[in-house]
């Protein structure tokens, strides 16, 4: 198998949970270029439908499924129509998760009086909705011994940022979560099975809409803090995420286990001088 052969997703059907957000857009759309069969997994039966019609026009073939992945219940039935479908599951990608609002402490606001209750919201959707679909969906991979689990992490996991309590320990979570798999399938199952994580930077998304935009569209001190600290001096876009998840899920990574990969434009490797 050649080079650009081993960067191929020719069909592999690949799982893709928050592939009805910003970011899942993005990565429907990388995925299906490399050839993937594509299920995409989110709550809302219209913009599913959405990401089916973009994937049938880039030539590829796609499912839409309703369902939450805080639901074990409707996850399992979401494994059983892909497997009707496809017959296989190659590879999963966790993207559902982001920030909830109530769980961000506003700047004048005691960090002591934050909401509670919405920060536990915010972590049971990034830990457990990454721990769940990961544990039905894998268990295929188990089964038969190959497969690619790709996390999300965040610079909230390596670099201290300010006001999202909740979404900052789910992200460490998600980071030990990933070691743990990675170690976990390949000793007791298959060194062909890998689960690593992407670590996005700062994307704009509808989740941090609010936290970085102004309502004349404008960034807010925030958002500038961001790129200033950021040696490509911007944001990121979210095309920018397509090649190192096509990477990570193909066989051009067979060695790469355990991993957290940045894409941030520099961010976390720069001290600010």
């Amino acid at each position: 198998m050649n080079i650009l052969e081993r960067f191929s997703l020719k069909g592999k059907v690949i799982v893709v949970t928050g592939g009805t957000g910003i970011l899942g857009k993005a990565f429907v759309k990388g995925l299906a270029e490399a050839g993937a069969k594509i299920c995409i997994i989110g709550r809302s039966q219209e913009k599913a439908a959405e990401r089916v019609k973009l994937v049938e026009t880039l030539g590829g073939d796609a499912l839409a499924v309703v369902a939450d992945v805080m639901d074990e219940h409707s996850i399992r039935e979401a494994k059983e129509r892909i497997l009707e479908k496809w017959g296989t599951i190659d590879g999963l990608v966790n993207a559902a998760g982001g920030n909830i609002p109530g769980a961000t402490i506003a700047p004048g606001d005691s960090i002591f009086d934050n909401k509670i209750g919405d920060t536990i919201k915010a972590i049971e959707l990034n830990l457990f909705g990454t721990i769940i679909p990961t544990m039905i969906f894998g268990e295929v991979m188990a089964e038969k011994g190959t497969g690619s689990i790709i996390n999300i992490s965040s610079l909230a996991a390596s670099r201290p940022i300010t006001r999202v309590l909740g979404y900052t320990v789910a992200k460490h979570g998600v980071d030990g979560f990933t070691k743990w798999m990675a170690t976990e399938l390949a000793l007791r199952y298959s060194n062909r099975i890998r689960v690593n994580a992407i670590a996005p930077g700062v994307f704009l998304t509808e989740q941090n809409r609010t936290l970085l935009t102004n309502e004349d569209g404008s960034y807010t001190e925030r958002a500038d803090k961001f790129v200033q600290n950021t040696p490509f001096q911007r944001l990121g876009d979210p095309s920018e995420l397509e090649g190192t998840l096509v990477y990570l899920l193909s066989d051009a990574s067979a060695f790469v286990s355990g991993e957290t990969i940045f894409v941030d434009g520099g961010f976390n490797s720069w001290c600010g001088v």
